[in-house]
């Protein structure tokens, strides 16, 4: 008797063919910083389709999301921004992963990445590490949740989307 049989996606298996993207750029926001109805736009649940319109501004859904927060929105400051720089490497370091380019600013996070794993593993991971140091420094309480939910993640298929992406996150903020 066998056990279940594990099933991994084309994206992984072209990934561990050598065709799979040459890095991700991952985004990700601190708490309370973009809600959605938020003028700006936004993404959710229900809109996260590829190549697909964002929300558009609804002042009732910002105040709503609002009310529903744990906590004010947090903005990192320059010691949180210097601990986020340091984790994020360390946890790539850690992983093996190609930090091609970080951008810490105070309500986001952008990185360029190359790794074996899923975005949304390197999205995860890095947010881990960057809380638990945030904490053993003694600048996030404990139970503080600091991040929105997920993060953006997108696949750089190319040599010119992955420089694009690095220069977007180097000069571009």
């Amino acid at each position: 008797m066998g056990g279940p049989k594990c099933s991994i996606s084309p994206r992984r298996a072209a990934y561990l063919a050598g065709d799979g993207p040459l890095g991700y750029l991952i985004t990700f926001r601190c708490r309370g910083t973009w809600l959605h109805g938020d003028a700006r736009g936004s993404v959710d649940r229900a809109h996260s389709t590829f190549a697909t319109p964002m929300l558009e501004a609804d002042p009732a859904r910002e105040q709503y999301e609002a009310a529903e927060l744990r906590g004010a929105p947090l903005e990192l400051d320059t010691g949180q921004r210097a601990v986020a720089g340091a984790a994020i490497r360390e946890a790539c370091q850690h992983r093996g992963w190609s930090l091609a380019a970080i951008s810490v600013r105070t309500n986001h996070v952008h990185l360029v990445v190359s790794a074996t794993a899923t975005p949304e593993t390197v999205l995860d991971l890095v947010k881990a590490r960057f809380t638990l140091r945030l904490r053993e420094s003694g600048l996030l309480p404990a139970g503080d949740k600091p991040w929105a939910r997920h993060g953006s993640t997108r696949y750089l298929w190319t040599a010119e989307s992955l420089e694009t992406a690095c220069r977007y996150v180097n000069e571009g903020q």
